[in-house]
């Protein structure tokens, strides 16, 4: 049980939204200066805008309520039609924001690490709650996103060239989408995953380490948020 628990604070780093800079600054782009393996036929605009490469960012310079909502992108790889490619975009970016969620959760439970000792990566009880974490609770949080509006979306069709580049010629259409969320509606997704991850520890000691530390997460959260716009 000890190398169990054990593990819980070593985490997983696993894939979250993109970081930023203070001093990054977004702009929208036209298509002609866009070099690509391919060249864009048709798309919903003319105007390829920011909030697809980062929509934290975009949402600050473009006046969105960001005291009160999270925003959220995803854009898919090319696709053989633009319903196919619109569809992923939904679901993925709902992915996206649980796993954001785990990788935090996951980093914070891993500064309360202290002194452990060597992981038997055999041991079944560890492999199970690896299994645990690395595909289940992240699949569990998504059930709990609750409120995630879809504000925008991007479409491309996109015309991939050998001589551009590209493997081989080919049509296809990619999608993005552009999400906000309500803080508190992200907030409760947070809170509902750390008693997932609660469940787990068995022992009592540890037990009350971890629960201190998960009260902790919802404000640490929020100033991860607010850490992007200063």
């Amino acid at each position: 049980m000890k190398t169990m628990i054990s593990w819980i604070f070593l985490g997983l780093i696993l894939g979250g939204c993109s970081s930023t800079s203070e001093d990054r600054k977004l702009e929208d782009q036209e298509h002609e200066e866009i070099q690509k393996d391919f060249s864009v036929v048709d798309a919903s605009s003319k105007v390829r805008q920011g909030w697809i490469e980062d929509a934290e960012i975009w949402s600050s310079q473009n006046g969105k309520d960001i005291k009160k909502n999270r925003f959220f992108s995803y854009e898919t790889g090319p696709k053989v039609s633009r319903d196919i490619a619109c569809n992923l975009a939904k679901a993925n970016a709902r992915a996206n924001i649980a796993g954001e969620i785990s990788t935090f959760i996951n980093k914070e439970l891993t500064q309360t690490q202290e002194g452990v000792a060597g992981i038997d990566e055999n041991d079944p009880e560890v492999q199970g709650l690896r299994e645990y974490v690395d595909n289940i609770l992240s699949e569990k949080i998504q059930a709990y996103i609750n409120g995630a509006s879809v504000s925008k979306t991007y479409w491309e069709k996109r015309k991939y060239q050998v001589d551009l580049g590209a493997k081989r010629d080919f049509m296809a259409y990619t999608c993005a989408i552009y999400i906000r969320m309500p803080k508190k509606r992200l907030e409760a997704a947070l809170d509902r995953a750390s008693r997932l991850v609660l469940e787990q520890v068995k022992d009592q000691t540890l037990k009350a380490k971890v629960e201190k530390k998960l009260q902790e997460l919802p404000e640490k959260f929020g100033q991860k948020a607010q850490g992007l716009f200063k």
